[in-house]
C-alpha cells in the first residue's frame, strides 16, 4: 500500500485505546482530515513531540478506500508551538482558532489560504506578537473567507457611507447609519472599519507600530465575536472559556 504525505498544522489529538492518539490534522493542500497515531502514548514512540498541538509537521499516512481514518505511520516536526501554550489564555486561544476551522471546513477540502493565515499567526505569537490583535486579526479574515463579513462601511437603509457611529442589523447582514437603524445594540465603530481596511493591507506579523489601543481592540472583537456566533448559530465551546471572568 502507498504512503501518503501532507505539509500540515495539528488542530487537536486526544487518546484512543490504551496506546494510541486520533489526531485531526489541517492540511495544505488536503483541508481537515483524521487519523490514528499508533503507539503513540507509548514511552519512547516514534512520533516524539510532533503530535502536540498547532504542530507544524508533514505527516505520512496511510488510507484505505471507503475508510474515513487514515493510519499515521509518523509525522516529521517542521515548528514547534508547544512553548507558546504553557500559557493557559493562548492555549484557549489556539483552540479556539482550531474549533473555528474544523467546524467551518469541509473535510478533504483543499484552504492553502487559510493554512498560511494559520502558520503566519502562529509564527507571529512565538515571535512575540499581541495575542488579542492577532486574535481580531484572525476573527476578521475567518469571517471574510467563510463569506460571514457583511459591508459594515455603508448603511443598508439609505446607501450612504457610515462616516460616524453605524449600528449592526439584528440580521448581521450589514449596518445601518445612526438616522436609518431601527435599533441601537451592536455599535460598529470608525475604529472596526479602520481595522478591517488594516486588516486587509498587513499581514500577521511582529514587526509594525499598531495604530490600536487594547481598548479599541477589546471592543472591536466583540462585534467579531458577535457575528462569529451568529453565523455558526454556536457559541464555540473555547470561546467561552475564554469569555470567563478571571
Amino acid at each position: 500500500m502507498p504512503r501518503d504525505q501532507s505539509e500540515s498544522i495539528i488542530l487537536r489529538t486526544f487518546p484512543i485505546g490504551d496506546q494510541d492518539k486520533l489526531a485531526v490534522f489541517f492540511g495544505r493542500q488536503r483541508g481537515i482530515f483524521k487519523g490514528i497515531a499508533k503507539g503513540a502514548r507509548k514511552f519512547g514512540n516514534r512520533f516524539g513531540s510532533s503530535l502536540e498541538p498547532m504542530s507544524h509537521v508533514t505527516a505520512f499516512y496511510y488510507e484505505k478506500e471507503g475508510k474515513e481514518l487514515v493510519t499515521v505511520s509518523g509525522c516529521d516536526l517542521l515548528e514547534s508551538f508547544f512553548e507558546l501554550q504553557t500559557d493557559l489564555e493562548v492555549s484557549f486561544t489556539l483552540g479556539y482558532f482550531a474549533e473555528l476551522i474544523e467546524d467551518s471546513r469541509p473535510s478533504l477540502t483543499e484552504d492553502d489560504v487559510l493554512f498560511r493565515l494559520l502558520l503566519q499567526l502562529l509564527q507571529a505569537l512565538k515571535a512575540g506578537g499581541d495575542l488579542k490583535l492577532l486574535t481580531a486579526y484572525f476573527e476578521v479574515w475567518f469571517l471574510k473567507l467563510n463569506g460571514f463579513l457583511p459591508e459594515l462601511d455603508r448603511c443598508r437603509g439609505c446607501r450612504q457611507d457610515i462616516t460616524e457611529t453605524g449600528w449592526l442589523s439584528h440580521k448581521r447582514d450589514g449596518a445601518y447609519c445612526d438616522g436609518c437603524a431601527p435599533s441601537r445594540k451592536e455599535e460598529v465603530t470608525q475604529d472596526l472599519l479602520a481595522f478591517l481596511e488594516w486588516v486587509r493591507k498587513n499581514p500577521p506579523s511582529k514587526e509594525y507600530d499598531v495604530p490600536f489601543t487594547r481598548t479599541q481592540v477589546d471592543a472591536m472583537r466583540r462585534v467579531l465575536k458577535d457575528l462569529i456566533v451568529f453565523s455558526m448559530e454556536r457559541t464555540p465551546k473555547s470561546l467561552s472559556y475564554l469569555d470567563r471572568p478571571s
